[in-house]
């Protein structure tokens, strides 16, 4: 029996989407059943991938689905809320899968905490980071750094956040990012540049970044972050069938 005032935080790497989606699932049924009975925090990243929220509206996609999977973009329509959204390398992505029934069952409570906690692991890097009205996300000034888009069943959170971290924006041109036509996107890259602060190597501001994530989520929630395996977690005690990219 783990300690439920912990949350366990695993660091996957670069995961497909489709895997993760699957992970996210099999560990979101596991909650909600008493199988793991703690939250948990999986951070990783993917191959260029654009995927579809059920408040995509046609405008937001001005290229066709089999066209940019013909340009090798994995696109998947998901249950989570939001528009259209792209994920790829140098973007840090993070899926909490927490019952809310232990802290609040309350939807839209739970996306202000979300933001409120991107934006302290934000700021624990050096970067100054606030929501803005009316929009879901977090952003620097006018430039959106982080989208978020959650799902709810049996009170059991999937899908999470999206950091751009090292990232190139040019693939969000693919698509309108979140419905915000115009919207300027940024980096926490192009931040630290803008600061005149030292900016990290990538693998060395990846791995700051996944550090003051889950202190700041965990800080946020009033959960401890500890390393675990998915070994740990999984009610078989196996590994689950992802592969790493």
């Amino acid at each position: 029996m783990s300690d439920p005032r912990t949350i366990a935080v695993l660091r996957l790497g670069r995961v497909s989407y489709t895997d993760a989606l699957a992970l996210q699932q099999r560990l979101a049924q596991a909650r909600a059943v008493g199988q793991v009975d703690r939250d948990i925090l999986l951070l990783l990243e993917h191959e260029p991938t654009i995927t579809m929220g059920r408040g995509t509206r046609p405008s937001s996609l001005p290229i066709a689905p089999e066209v940019l999977a013909g340009r090798g973009l994995t696109v998947a329509e998901v249950d989570r809320g939001g528009d259209v959204t792209w994920h790829g390398p140098g973007q840090l992505v993070g899926y909490p899968i927490l019952d809310l029934q232990a802290h609040r069952a309350d939807l839209h409570w739970y996306l202000r905490q979300v933001e409120e906690a991107v934006i302290g692991g934000l700021g624990r890097i050096g970067v100054a980071a606030a929501r803005r009205a009316g929009l879901t996300g977090v952003w620097v000034g006018s430039r959106k750094i982080a989208s978020i888009g959650v799902h709810v069943r049996h009170w059991v959170t999937t899908h999470g956040f999206a950091l751009n971290l090292t990232n190139r924006l040019d693939d969000f041109a693919l698509i309108v990012p979140c419905g915000l036509n115009g919207v300027e996107l940024t980096t926490v890259a192009l931040e630290l540049e803008r600061l005149g602060a030292p900016v990290p190597d990538p693998a060395s501001l990846w791995q700051r970044a996944e550090a003051a994530l889950a202190a700041s989520l965990g800080e946020t929630f009033q959960r401890e972050p500890v390393a675990a395996t998915l070994a740990s977690l999984l009610p078989d005690g196996t590994e689950a069938p992802i592969e790493t990219l």
